[in-house]
């Protein structure tokens, strides 16, 4: 007999006690059909029950994942402050990257957004490195259909042939990036690199997408006006014909990078509040720009 775990949250009693009488009744519900009750277990359940009780409606939920979905499989290894698996996916879908263009992280820390990117451009499926989800334990689990759907989404993996690189600072941070983007099977997509961004430049040719989560000042101790302006001049003079976006819950930073954004969007970054901003980089000033293609379309 298997394991199982109630949670339940509502808005109108206390969620312990609905969690350990409706543990109690299944227990009993078992006791009385099988003379037996099944355990429980808070940690590593075989079967995870969820209660949501809103006003007079109560919904009864299997958990068909047991972790958070947000868990990968792929992270081992991380820093003071990493950035969670599916905020990254989210940043990189907002900001258009479909894996068509070169791209950079240059504040990688342990290669989550890399790592996202890299399974974007190649389309492999999010949580295939994942061990084990909760509806393997349901008596009609269908282990030759699940199989099935996963050889039809791996089927539909390409190799993309544009650069996907990471840069740090910090050796350690590049060791544990390294880890995981071998945790992730990517390796081979992905290259990540022991330079301080602020004295780095694009060395790659092309169109190319900058996508960054830097220090907030909110754990680590920073000179943040100093550090976006660092951002600012560094993304300005050096990384021409690159489109960059950058998180961050300090708002008031932003005006120290010194560049114009094109697209601001609210955010949540765990209980923080954020913008994701969007900065165009051009060869040369957005003025010369605009006359070069004018004067394209004159001829």
């Amino acid at each position: 007999m298997g394991t199982f775990v109630v949670n339940s949250n509502n808005f109108t009693s206390n969620s312990h006690y609905i969690s350990l009488k409706s543990k109690d009744a299944i227990a009993d519900y078992f006791m009385h059909k099988y003379k037996k009750r099944p355990n429980v277990d808070l940690k590593y359940p075989d079967v995870k029950i969820h209660i949501h009780i809103h006003k007079e409606w109560l919904t009864i939920s299997l958990d068909s994942s047991g972790e958070s979905l947000h868990k990968r499989g792929y992270r081992s290894a991380t820093n003071i402050a990493p950035i969670n698996e599916v905020l990254a996916a989210g940043l990189l879908l907002l900001s258009g990257y479909k894996g068509e263009e070169n791209f950079i992280d240059p504040m990688c820390g342990s290669g989550t957004i890399l790592i996202e990117a890299a399974m974007i451009a190649n389309q492999i499926p999010a949580n295939i490195n994942r061990k084990h989800f909760a509806f393997e334990n349901w008596n009609d689990y269908d282990e030759d259909l699940y199989f099935i759907i996963q050889d039809s989404l791996l089927k539909k993996i390409r190799s993309s042939h544009f650069k996907i690189m990471g840069f740090d600072k910090a050796p350690s941070a590049v060791r544990k990036a390294q880890q995981n983007i071998i945790n992730a099977n990517l390796d081979e997509f992905i290259g990540v690199h022991h330079v301080n961004f602020f004295n780095s430049k694009k060395e790659v040719f092309g169109k190319t997408t900058i996508l960054f989560n830097p220090p907030y000042g909110e754990r680590l101790n920073i000179d943040v006006e100093e550090f976006y302006r660092k951002i600012g001049d560094t993304l300005k003079n050096n990384y021409p014909n690159s489109t960059a976006w950058l998180i961050t819950s300090d708002i008031q930073a932003l005006k120290f990078v010194g560049l114009r954004t094109s697209k601001r969007i609210p955010l949540k970054n765990a209980d923080l509040d954020c913008r994701f901003v969007k900065y165009e980089l051009y060869e040369g000033s957005k003025k010369e720009k605009k006359n070069s293609s004018f004067n394209d379309e004159e001829e």
